[in-house]
C-alpha cells in the first residue's frame, strides 16, 4: 500500500507501489504457498495471471490459483485460465455456470461460505493459503477470523482519495471491541519501502 494507505488510483487502476526488492518477495511467497486466492473484483479489474514470475524464481512451483466469484462472473478469456497452473473458481451453490480448464467448487447460499471453503481446500491436503486480495476479499477474510499473518509492504508514494481502494475495504468492523488485533513481529526495509509482518491475535 502506499504510504497514505491506498493499493490503487481513485479509479481503481493497479498501481505499481513495490519497490523491485518487495515484488522478489512477493513472488517468492507465492512460490511457497499451496493456494493463492483473488476475489472476482480483482480478475475483473487486473486480470492477473497469479503465476510466479522466472524473473524472482529459479525454481517455480506455481500454486493452486482460486477465484473467489460468487455469482459465475469470471470471463471465459481470464489470464487464470491459460492453462500455466491448476485453476478453481469459487462460487455460492445458486451458481450454475462451469468454467473451461477450472475446477468449480460450489459453497454457500448466496455467496461463497469462506470458513466452508478453507475446510474444503484443507480436507485436500492444502495447509498453506495466501489472500492476495483485494480489499474486500481480505476484509471478509478478516471479518470470518480466518487470517493468522497479515504482510503489507508500504511503498514511499502517496495516493490520496476518499474513494481510493485500501488492503482492506468491505464494511469494516463496527466497534473497538470487535476489531481485529494484531502484533508486530518483524519489519524490513525493502528498497526504498518497509515491509510490515504480524500475527493476529486470538
Amino acid at each position: 500500500m502506499s504510504a497514505d494507505g491506498k493499493i490503487a488510483l481513485p479509479t481503481r487502476r493497479q498501481t505499481k507501489i513495490s519497490s523491485d526488492e518487495d515484488m522478489k518477495r512477493v513472488h517468492e511467497l507465492r512460490n511457497s504457498v499451496e493456494v493463492i486466492i483473488v476475489g472476482i473484483g480483482t480478475v475483473m479489474a487486473d486480470d492477473p495471471s497469479l503465476l510466479v514470475s522466472p524473473k524472482h524464481v529459479s525454481e517455480i512451483r506455481n500454486p493452486v490459483r482460486l477465484v473467489l466469484d460468487s455469482s459465475g462472473r469470471t470471463p471465459d478469456d481470464a489470464a487464470v485460465f491459460d492453462g500455466d497452473a491448476e485453476t478453481i473458481v469459487a462460487t455460492s451453490d445458486e451458481c450454475s455456470r462451469d468454467f473451461g480448464g477450472a475446477e468449480v467448487i460450489r459453497c454457500g447460499k448466496g455467496r461463497v461460505d469462506l470458513t466452508k471453503l478453507m475446510s474444503t481446500l484443507h480436507d485436500r491436503g492444502h495447509s498453506t493459503v495466501l489472500v492476495e486480495g483485494g480489499g474486500d476479499v481480505i476484509w471478509s477474510f478478516f471479518r470470518e477470523q480466518l487470517v493468522d499473518e497479515l504482510r503489507v509492504f508500504i511503498g514511499s508514494i502517496i495516493i490520496g482519495g476518499k474513494g481510493s481502494p485500501t488492503p482492506v475495504d468491505g464494511e469494516g468492523f463496527r466497534s473497538l471491541v470487535d476489531v481485529a488485533r494484531l502484533e508486530l513481529v518483524a519489519h524490513t526495509a525493502l528498497g526504498d519501502g518497509l515491509l510490515l509482518e504480524y500475527v493476529v491475535k486470538r
